[in-house]
């Protein structure tokens, strides 16, 4: 398992708090301080069985001043999280071939199931 998260965003540390107490053993990723690569991101987006920008945060400083109201392609909405991490949704949580959106923290709970 891996959790790509972010320790300063509540909901990400109610996800890592939630496998910590489970005792499971994952991979915790700060993808601000360790950014994702291109392929996993793609892989993630493979995983989650999302498009690229619905992984937005659209309340991101760096969405509105550069990509509000614009319309990009899959591969311009990757290179734009790998410019700007912070627009990557947190937390996400890895199971095997699966991954789910941390928000709520039922996804994570079904995700364990």
């Amino acid at each position: 398992m891996k959790i790509y998260h972010n320790p300063r965003c509540s909901k990400s540390r109610d996800s890592f708090n939630l496998l910590s107490e489970k005792g499971l053993k994952f991979e915790a990723v700060e993808y601000l301080k360790t950014p994702l690569s291109k392929d996993d991101l793609v892989q993630v987006l493979k995983q989650l069985n999302i498009p690229a920008k619905d992984l937005i945060r659209k309340g991101e400083k760096d969405y509105k001043e550069n990509f509000k109201g614009k319309e990009l392609s899959e591969d311009e909405w990757i290179e734009a999280m790998l410019e700007f991490p912070k627009l990557i949704e947190r937390p996400i949580v890895v199971k095997g071939d699966k991954a789910v959106i941390g928000r709520p923290l039922e996804n994570v709970i079904e995700l364990l199931k």
